[in-house]
């Protein structure tokens, strides 16, 4: 077994982390933009299909596309934020099994299955994007991820040949405390776990 990170690293990932709604003027470089799909890019989906794709939107021109599929309240987030990503997958992510998992032929399992395909690259990608989040936190960054959008106006935005499909956005920068809202409350194990 390996050790347990320290107090400080847990704090930074989770206990003392937060969904960030408000972000202080800064700036993400292309440097720590890679850096971040580098250390996200080890996370865990099935057959190593790596479905998510990732358009890091960072210019006031690219932020200004997104804008007409975005609910009103979400603007200002996007706004303030020094990036903001669409976490989307790729509908036909089984065309790289072979190259991606050559230890057994997986493609079969998808390529004439929709609705599997669908629904295995929406999972895998929303893993992807958790990931991502831990990324941006155990970088330093903040984050807060966003649902509030038209996917099918960001898909014909960001995605016109329907390829690949939103799943939900993430923005990136540091956090303004001024921002912060009360942390809301946690369930105990008890309440939705179980030991069997």
């Amino acid at each position: 077994m390996k050790p347990s990170l320290n107090n400080e690293a847990l704090n930074q990932l989770f206990t003392e982390a937060r969904t960030i709604h408000v972000f202080q003027p800064s700036t993400i470089s292309d440097e720590q933009i890679k850096a971040l799909y580098n250390l996200m890019k080890w996370a865990p989906t099935a057959f190593n299909g790596q479905h998510g794709r990732f358009i890091f939107l960072r210019s006031a021109a690219a932020k200004d596309r997104l804008k007409p599929a975005l609910s009103p309240n979400n603007i200002p987030q996007v706004d303030s934020a020094a990036v903001t990503v669409i976490v989307a997958y790729d509908s036909q992510f089984y065309e790289h099994l072979p190259k991606l998992f050559p230890a057994f032929d997986a493609k079969p399992i998808y390529e004439n299955n929709a609705d599997l395909s669908h629904e295995n690259g929406f999972r895998n990608s929303a893993l992807q994007g958790a990931f991502l989040i831990m990324a941006v936190r155990a970088l330093g960054l903040d984050c807060g991820a966003m649902s509030g959008f038209d996917a099918a106006k960001v898909n014909a935005i960001f995605f016109p040949d329907g390829r690949h499909q939103v799943n939900f956005l993430l923005n990136i920068g540091i956090a303004d405390p001024q921002g912060l809202y009360p942390r809301g409350p946690r369930f105990d194990f008890a309440e939705v776990a179980e030991i069997l």
